[in-house]
């Protein structure tokens, strides 16, 4: 089986062609929006925390282009791989809504090549395998397979 760095570095380099984008978020939209760009926009793929992105009630990624999703994807991969936060919690969980949003007209499925998808499932099935108690203690099993179907499907 796969270790946590391998499964990190196969998302990695699926994803190393994604370019940073100007802005993350409609930041013109509203408050929230102009804030979580500019949070968005101090952070970089190392730098990108559980403390950003950590909150349900004021997540950045709910709100991000799929081209910043794409671009900060291998940071949402290492946060859900990484040992739950004493503050936070475990990120897999956050990720996971992430992944299965919109469901069938995910609009980041849709953006993502299907190198990178096949790697987001790969992930979603090493979390499966490797987290199953933090997925059940978290009560995202469905969500979590909810995940892998949209990802692994040839369309959404």
């Amino acid at each position: 089986m796969a270790t946590d760095a391998e499964i990190w570095a196969l998302l990695y380099q699926a994803f190393a062609s994604c370019p940073r984008p100007a802005h993350f978020t409609n930041y013109q939209h509203c408050c929230e929006c102009f804030e979580h760009d500019q949070l968005l926009r101090s952070r970089d793929l190392e730098t990108l925390a559980i403390a950003d992105v950590g909150s349900p009630a004021w997540d950045p990624i709910c709100f991000i282009t799929p081209q910043g999703f794409a671009y900060y994807f291998p940071a949402l991969a290492r946060l859900a791989l990484s040992a739950p936060d004493a503050d936070w919690g475990w990120y897999g969980e956050q990720l996971f809504f992430h992944l299965v949003v919109d469901g069938s007209e995910n609009r980041r499925w849709q953006f993502c090549t299907p190198q990178q998808r096949q790697a987001i499932a790969g992930l979603i099935e090493y979390l499966i395998e490797t987290r199953t108690d933090l997925i059940e203690v978290n009560g995202c099993t469905e969500m979590a397979f909810d995940a892998l179907e949209i990802w692994s499907a040839e369309s959404p």
